[in-house]
């Protein structure tokens, strides 16, 4: 069975031992979480979400995301901008569905 939850402002569809690599949560490593905002299990569409629904999972570590460039310029102005962005990412394994 899975599932499709929303968390960081994104929706990721989610089965039983999997594993995400998610928006940071202010949670320890190690400790278990819930996710409430569950859009739909199996065939059960929610609207927008299904009641009662919920998928639980284990934090197993944060760490930071590669490195990405981004790198501006404009023509003929010699005016060049070169910055890094290393975005922090939670990793969760999925325990259980349940709804």
């Amino acid at each position: 069975m899975f599932a499709v939850i929303k968390t960081g402002g994104k929706q990721y569809k989610v089965a039983k031992d999997d594993v995400l690599d998610i928006e940071k949560l202010e949670v320890e490593d190690g400790a278990s979480i819930t996710f409430d905002e569950v859009l739909m299990v199996g065939d059960k569409v929610g609207a927008p979400t299904v009641a009662g629904a919920s998928v639980s999972a284990t934090v197993e570590r944060t760490f930071k995301d590669k490195k990405v460039i981004v790198f501006k310029k404009q023509r003929r102005q010699n005016h060049r901008r070169k910055r890094g962005h290393r975005q922090t990412l939670t990793r969760v394994r999925i325990t259980d569905i349940a709804g």
